[in-house]
């Protein structure tokens, strides 16, 4: 069933992408160049991804680091 999903989601994206195919002039830190809409799209949409799997990662990083503190501090006490 999800790989059905997921082959579904990538046809609209091949379909996007093809649907928006005229080149933008895109600047990134002194750099610039022209490449279609829907690739600058789909780069834009992966590295909002990445900033926020990158958070994520973080945050989860954190919890586990006070839920073994405080597993620690419980043994200690008992």
């Amino acid at each position: 069933m999800a790989v059905g999903i997921a082959l579904i989601l990538l046809l609209l994206l091949i379909i996007f992408m093809l649907q928006n195919s005229t080149n933008v002039d895109v600047r990134f830190l002194g750099t610039d160049g022209q490449i279609p809409l829907g690739l600058a799209m789909f780069i834009a949409a992966v590295g909002g991804g990445a900033v926020v799997a990158v958070v994520a990662v973080g945050r989860i990083t954190q919890l586990r680091l006070r839920l073994r503190r405080s597993r620690r501090d419980k043994v200690d006490r008992d």
